[in-house]
């Protein structure tokens, strides 16, 4: 006789530890990467652990009040909610209040200096030349500068140093390597009269459009003439700006159009505030179509920041780029300036005609999705001033909160009792199952607070509560196609065989719909309901791999048991409680003589 060939389901029947160890490795794993970093309870909304609330008012430029409209407004509202929110879970709100206020309110837990700076800094965003550049104030006065020592000077955000890196899609690469945007001099303590004799130098040589004719001429001398003042007092200006003063900084720029030269601020690597000289804008920031922060892991590179332009916007930087690449440092850098500040200075070594750049340097990955959200959401439409700031208790919400966790024990507490009732033996497996399900997304959600921002607000809460439903649904689906199975008059080992293929297209089809439910909630919503969405988006993937990796497997195991295998009464699996059919089997008939002549004699 031959023995019949092992299939799938026999191979996956005869190894279900395999599974059990595997979502054992998995919830051991993460459960040691949360204690780990340090956060072993999820990160809580501003409606259960309070906050920073932010009041912001609209300031109209010269001129432009008819630009605080509700178009503006909304436009100011997104830009703000994906800065603080990153993937729209991490709860904070950002919704307008009349008809020119927008209030921010931060969760406690949140970095909320750093987010105070992502929706403070509502300026327009520009790409300006640089044309001179020194350490300013205390800074300059016995401390080397960046070219003395042949440190770079590029910034991003605090510290990163930016290298000349920038390059067209076409592979093109600038490899000069950094590059100091100090201006050199004889002495860190230069002169005044050095100063703006290279201030002088630099704005003759200005490379912006501005700088140039619409022919690319340079101006005729009586426009040069007349520009005399204006670069007079820039000079003055340059020489007596103390970028270490906080005052100084705010005003320093004040009132200067994208299309004129202006001075400006910003840190060095080092921590050190330079000064610099800037020329008219060369690109907006809403020229610029996306950014992204990325690891590059073909090069030593690291963290780099990509661009992607606009078709104007790619025009424009291609030109701007190719004037700066004929320059000597520091005439060679754009800086890219968002209110009033110098957040970054790369330089570049030709021009850049793709459409496309990246700013690599000594980013880590914090620093470079700053800077790439700067690039992403820094033109606002309108300029915001910082009227009031105010602290947020959480009362309210802890006792909406203890409401709602008694309501879910309540009702995780009839759940198993029903079960107990109904299923009886198979409640061990449902419970457990039940367990898993709740550790794992209790683990995940520590987690998910530092890595994405995640935070448990009240409609997050109902999310998990909901997700109770979801699992007990599963592995009840399954329970009920065993029972079938023997009802039909099959074994329990079988049986559990059997039931596994059409619960499981059942089970699959239940929760596809439930996560497109959440998908869907997700996208088309903000604010808190956005939490519910992906609480339960989250519980229902959960589900799919408790019911594959542990359910089945573990009914798998029970099966093998004499208590479930035997049908005992209390292991809910009994086939006369269940109303089973005999087994079925084949009769024998009585077998005939074969045909021939009849004998007369038996006749």
């Amino acid at each position: 006789m031959v023995a019949p060939k092992k299939g799938k389901n026999a191979s996956a029947q005869s190894k279900p530890g395999r599974s059990l160890a595997l979502i054992l490795i998995a919830i051991v794993a993460l459960t040691g990467g949360m204690f780990a970093s340090g956060h072993t309870t999820p990160r809580l909304g501003i409606d259960l652990a309070g906050g920073t609330s932010i009041t912001l008012r609209a300031v109209p430029e010269a001129g432009q009040e008819s630009a605080i409209n509700k178009t503006n407004m909304d436009t100011a509202v997104e830009i703000m909610n994906r800065r603080v929110n990153g993937l729209g879970v991490s709860e904070a709100e950002v919704q307008t209040q009349g008809d020119r206020n927008i209030i921010v309110n931060i969760p406690k837990g949140t970095n909320s200096k750093e987010a105070r700076q992502q929706v403070g800094t509502t300026a327009k965003l520009y790409f300006r030349p640089v044309l001179a550049t020194e350490l300013s104030g205390a800074n300059a006065t016995g401390t080397p500068s960046a070219s003395e020592t042949g440190g770079a000077s590029d910034k991003a955000t605090d510290k990163a140093t930016d290298k000349a890196t920038d390059k067209a899609t076409d592979g093109d690469k600038a490899t000069d390597g950094d590059k100091a945007s100090g201006t050199p001099s004889d002495s860190a303590s230069a002169s005044a009269t050095s100063q703006g004799r290279a201030a002088s130098d630099a704005l003759k040589a200005d490379p912006s459009p501005s700088a140039t004719s619409s022919d690319g001429a340079s101006p005729s001398p009586s426009a040069s003439a007349s520009g005399d003042d204006a670069t007079a007092k820039l000079q003055q200006q340059y020489a007596a700006l103390d970028c270490t003063d906080k005052n100084a900084r705010a005003k320093a720029g004040d009132g200067a159009k994208p299309d004129e030269q202006t001075v400006a601020c910003g840190q060095n690597s080092q921590g050190q505030w330079q000064k610099y000289i800037l020329g008219a804008a060369a690109v907006d920031g809403t020229e610029v179509d996306e950014a992204e922060a990325v690891y590059n892991t073909q090069t030593a590179a690291g963290w780099t920041v990509t661009m992607k332009f606009t078709d104007k916007g790619s025009k424009k930087f291609a030109d701007i780029t190719g004037k700066l690449a004929q320059n000597q440092s520091p005439q060679n850098q754009f800086a890219i300036v968002l209110d009033n500040e110098v957040v970054s200075d790369p330089y570049v070594s030709q021009a850049l005609t793709g459409g496309n750049a990246e700013i690599s340097g000594s980013f880590d990955q914090e620093e470079a999705q700053s800077l790439a959200n700067m690039l992403s959401y820094g033109a606002l439409p309108l300029t915001f001033k910082e009227d009031s700031v105010t602290t947020v208790t959480a009362a309210l919400g802890g006792e909406q909160l203890k409401a709602g966790l008694i309501a879910g024990a309540i009702g995780l507490a009839l759940v198993v009792l029903y079960l107990l009732f109904y299923y009886r033996g198979l409640s061990f497996i449902a419970v457990c199952s039940l367990l898993v399900s709740a550790g794992l997304t209790y683990v995940i959600m520590a987690l998910l607070g530092p890595t994405i921002g995640f935070a448990l607000n009240l409609p997050a809460v109902c999310g998990a509560i909901v997700a109770i439903g979801i699992t007990a649904d599963s592995f009840i689906v399954y329970f009920e196609r065993v029972r079938d199975e023997i009802r039909e008059g099959r074994t329990l080992r079988p049986a559990v065989e059997r039931a596994w293929p059409r619960a499981r297209r059942t089970i699959l089809v239940s929760d596809f719909v439930s996560f497109l439910a959440a998908a869907v909630l997700f996208i088309v919503t903000v604010g808190k309901v956005q939490g519910f969405a992906f609480t339960l988006g989250l519980t229902t993937l959960l589900d799919v791999v408790v019911v594959f990796l542990f359910t089945k497997p573990l009914l798998t195991l029970m099966a093998r048991r004499k208590f479930f295998a035997s049908g005992h009464k209390w292991s809910g699996l009994d086939p006369k409680a269940l109303g089973a059919k005999p087994p079925l089997r084949r009769t024998r008939r009585p077998s005939r003589p074969a045909a021939g002549p009849v004998d007369p004699k038996e006749a």
